[in-house]
């Protein structure tokens, strides 16, 4: 009875990408509208949670919510997230809701400056958060980590409420440009099903929206007829879009389709970068140096953060401090500089021009450096998963009694006395799951990188691989040193 089933029904289910939206339960819930609300605002408590006990709460980070969910869980749940499925916390996040509510009263007019439609300055303003993170030691301050949250909001309320579109999420929001480099290596994309039916289509609402019965573009003013569905915000059309670079998952453009016909659809990563296409709201990331400098600084940015935590960064610190006789600032200023500036233009500087020699290319060392820059980003995201999940792991159930402290501070002890004892998985039993993060994290790297070369010098592909190659060996044995030393604790009490 086996041998009469058809050969051919088994091929053709796997030429099906797996699609979250239609799986059960799941798929269900993300498809409504007022999932996103209800998701958005269980954040929108638990941030508030967070600013009331920073504010008010004990000061001593361990015990309060703002620096234990904010530096400890936040940061690595966000990770996991992004590894798993996708850009799901840019979907959840609930200075959107709040936005949303105040665009009810205020209606804004201005398009975003032209000379600002790029991502300098949320590279600087990424920048700026990672430098006082360690100049200020705000994993230690609860009072200052809850305003930063406060200001986080006024933020988006602020230049959302002054100019249209997403222009907080695109053009300024640090925490949303970490996001979506990440979220170039995630399973997960939004994305059309059939580029057939999108060929068909008159009325191109995912990008549109559409107002009441006539359909009107979002990027022209067309007078104050009722929004009934918006269209993307971020100006990535979905029959052009080819990555999660600028994609929050807002599924606005799930809910305006007319033709059901995007979907979260499983995708291949090391795809990611194939051909160099034009993309939707983007371009061609090889000619985008704004987004080379910041998946960069996510790089590199990512061994800087983790080596301020590590035991010889304090022996260095005093070194210099000695050699220049110079304050805190101006110390931890010169290895911003050093890892940001000096080792990223002097290895990627030497690979490109090296490469350049080897196959005799005719463009210049910068263009050679943006296209091939986008091979860093796994080991990037390899060494902030890494790092992240260290601290979430070895801290991981020292949320427990922080929420017990902070309801029996507020008069509701029904969870009954604090659990300080409570800790999270030994740091033997992290290290080498960091570590098999990190070799996994070298062989997408690798890759990615040759995949690069591949289309880049079809002829010379080893060539033009090889100075890349030797670049991320060096990035990995860098992570895997700093992934071996001891590292601070910070934000629970087996901080030292």
């Amino acid at each position: 009875m086996a041998g009469v089933a058809p050969q051919t029904e088994p091929a053709l289910f796997e030429d099906q990408p797996f699609d979250l939206l239609k799986a059960p339960l799941l798929g269900n819930l993300l498809r409504h509208k007022s999932s996103r609300t209800l998701i958005r605002l269980a954040l929108l408590v638990v941030s508030l949670m967070m600013i009331a006990h920073g504010l008010f709460g004990p000061p001593l980070a361990p015990k309060n919510l703002a620096t234990t969910l904010g530096w400890v869980h936040f940061r690595g749940f966000l990770i996991l997230a992004l590894l798993c499925a996708g850009n799901f916390f840019c979907y959840a996040c609930p200075f959107m809701l709040v936005r949303d509510l105040a665009r009810k009263v205020f209606h804004p007019v201005l398009s975003w400056p032209r000379p600002l439609r790029n991502k300098w300055l949320p590279l600087a303003l990424l920048v700026a958060i990672l430098f006082c993170y360690e100049r200020f030691a705000l994993w230690s301050k609860p009072w200052w980590t809850a305003w930063l949250v406060i200001g986080y909001f006024a933020a988006a309320l602020i230049v959302d409420s002054i100019f249209r579109h997403a222009s907080f999420c695109k053009y300024v929001c640090p925490i949303g440009q970490f996001n979506f480099v990440a979220a170039l290596v995630s399973p997960l994309e939004v994305s059309v099903r059939d580029r057939q039916v999108c060929s068909g289509c008159g009325t191109l609402d995912c990008i549109k929206g559409h107002r009441g019965t006539q359909v009107v573009s979002q990027f022209v003013s067309i007078g104050d007829a009722p929004v009934i569905q918006r269209g993307c915000e971020l100006a990535l059309f979905q029959p052009g879009k080819a990555s999660n670079m600028d994609c929050t998952f807002c599924l606005d453009c799930v809910y305006a389709c007319p033709h059901d016909n995007v979907g979260i659809v499983r995708r291949d990563a090391t795809s990611v970068l194939s051909g160099d296409p034009s993309r939707a709201g983007i371009g061609r990331f090889s000619h985008r140096k704004d987004i080379s400098a910041l998946l960069t600084v996510f790089t590199f940015g990512a061994l800087l953060n983790a080596f301020g935590m590590v035991t010889p960064v304090y022996a260095f610190e005093y070194w210099l401090n000695q050699l220049l006789h110079i304050g805190p600032g101006p110390v931890l200023a010169i290895i911003f500089a050093i890892f940001l500036i000096a080792e990223p233009v002097l290895l990627i500087g030497a690979a490109a021009q090296t490469a350049m020699i080897l196959t005799k290319t005719s463009r210049s060392v910068i263009q050679v450096a943006v296209r091939y820059s986008y091979g860093l980003v796994p080991l990037g995201f390899g060494m902030w998963l890494a790092h992240y999940s260290f601290h979430l792991l070895t801290g991981l159930f020292t949320i427990v009694p922080v929420f017990q402290s902070a309801l029996s501070d507020a008069g509701i002890p029904f969870l009954g006395d604090p659990l300080w004892r409570l800790t999270g998985i030994p740091v033997r039993v992290v290290q080498p799951i960091q570590l098999g993060m990190l070799v996994l994290a070298l062989a997408g790297a690798m890759i990615w990188t040759h995949s690069i070369a591949e289309e880049d010098q079809p002829d010379e592909t080893w060539r033009a691989f090889a100075p890349w190659a030797v670049v991320n060996v060096l990035i990995w044995c860098g992570a895997v040193w700093l992934v071996l030393q001891p590292m601070d604790m910070r934000g629970t009490f087996l901080a030292s």
